[in-house]
């Protein structure tokens, strides 16, 4: 699971695996900006097969936010 999630990182960010780490948060880096933050989104639905709530897309500020968001799916990373 932990391999989907940076995955999806590394695809919608166009980052370095290494750089998918918990402190890393939105906006903090060039990459992750308003647009890729929505392929984010659209990643971790298409790859876990969930559909992520507004409140969930508008608060996912973190790639730790991240993986709590998506505990609440059952989904541990």
């Amino acid at each position: 699971m932990e391999n989907k999630f940076i995955e999806a990182f590394t695809e919608a960010l166009q980052i370095d695996p290494e750089q998918v780490v918990d402190a890393l948060e939105y906006q903090s880096i060039p990459e992750w900006d308003s647009v890729s933050h929505m392929l984010l989104i659209s990643e971790l639905e298409d790859i876990f097969e969930i559909s992520i709530e507004t409140d969930d897309v508008i608060d996912m500020s973190s790639v730790k936010k991240a993986k709590e968001i998506l505990l609440k799916h059952g989904i541990t990373v």
